[in-house]
């Protein structure tokens, strides 16, 4: 698991009311951009995107700032069923 897997797991684990129903993959696009995709139960992705999107895009902001540490590009986005 890579270091933003592990870092959005920890953020969105404590959002949620079921951490078990939480998958994080990772993987890297055609442009050289690791894309971070988040899974959760169906009742928590309004509280994994928050009001107006406030908390997504709290949780993108956080990942790529330590993206920038590291000189990569990284997005984050949530995964329906």
């Amino acid at each position: 698991m890579s270091n933003y897997q592990n870092l959005v797991k920890y953020i969105v684990d404590h959002l949620v009311t079921d951490p078990d129903q939480v998958l994080i993959t990772s993987e890297m696009n055609d442009r050289g951009i690791v894309m971070v995709l988040i899974k959760v139960a169906p009742e928590d992705v309004g509280r994994v995107i928050g009001k107006r999107g406030a908390t997504i895009n709290a949780i993108r902001l956080v990942v790529k700032a330590a993206a920038v540490k590291e000189n990569e590009r990284v997005e984050v986005d949530i995964v329906a069923d």
